[in-house]
């Protein structure tokens, strides 16, 4: 693990600190370190939930380390490394693996890769003071690692457009009237208002959590009859899904409701 990323653990959450100041960039050791914290929380029964922050209160993450790519003499060099890390940019972006809920702070600015590694997460919550943006047309580039794939799916499609070929730069409140961000809070709450967002989520069954991250995405775009059918017991290709339903949490759920009672999770 790197000691650029900080990895603490409790309440059944993994809670991954990028460490990196001034700018909390990216580089692959960085990536590499993030995918593997992203890793115990998928292998681990035990942990049901992340969440991805920047430290300091002025930067969540600046995106890659342009200085590192700028020392690199080569077009195929500069862009494999940024591409085949594992799971992607920054361990999260290409971790279709992942079927545990991931939640990010953003304490500060979200820049270019920042900014998608917030989107490659379940939810955001953000500071008040903190900042999305989106400058890689005027670096020379596009943001490819998910913002361009994302944002026109979670915004209206003229506001993404906007963002991405202004770099224009939008607010946690503007992030919010848009459904981007679903919590902003102040600076001095924010890691408070994340954790007990995380710890609510993490009360929920653990095939379920994980049911919900497979289905939704996966029948996002469908239309609405394929949606129902995608999601039809005994008929349904989702393998999470389908061990939901034949679980002894789907039994486990409505017993402890009928005796007034916690229910106790099992996992299976």
């Amino acid at each position: 693990m790197s000691a650029e990323v900080r990895v603490e653990t409790y309440d059944r959450i993994v809670e991954i600190t990028i460490d990196r100041p001034p700018a909390n960039a990216i580089n692959p050791g960085v990536s590499n370190a993030i995918f593997e914290a992203l890793s115990m929380l998928q292998e681990d029964d035990n942990l049901r939930v992340g969440i991805i922050t920047g430290s300091g209160d002025r930067i969540f993450c600046a995106g890659w380390d342009l200085k590192e790519i700028a020392a690199i003499d080569n077009n195929e060099e500069a862009v494999n490394s940024a591409f085949t890390c594992p799971g992607g940019f920054a361990g999260i972006s290409e971790f279709w693996g992942l079927k545990k809920p991931v939640i990010s702070a953003i304490n500060g600015m979200a820049a270019g890769g920042g900014f998608e590694i917030a989107l490659a997460t379940d939810m955001i919550v953000a500071a008040d003071h903190a900042e999305f943006f989106l400058p890689e047309m005027q670096r020379g580039f596009l943001p490819d690692v998910g913002a361009i794939q994302i944002l026109p799916r979670r915004v209206p499609y003229n506001v993404a457009m906007d963002l991405l070929y202004t770099g224009r730069r939008m607010s946690a409140a503007e992030a919010r009237q848009w459904g981007l961000a679903c919590r902003v809070c102040p600076l001095d709450e924010l890691m408070e208002c994340t954790r007990e967002l995380a710890r609510e989520v993490a009360t929920g069954a653990p095939l379920a959590l994980q049911a919900l991250k497979e289905v939704v995405p996966a029948i996002h775009n469908l239309p609405m009859p394929q949606a129902f059918a995608a999601t039809k017991p005994g008929n349904s290709d989702l393998p999470i899904y389908q061990k939901m339903l034949m679980s002894e949490d789907f039994m486990e759920g409505p017993r402890a409701f009928a005796e007034k009672r916690d229910p106790v999770w099992k996992g299976k």
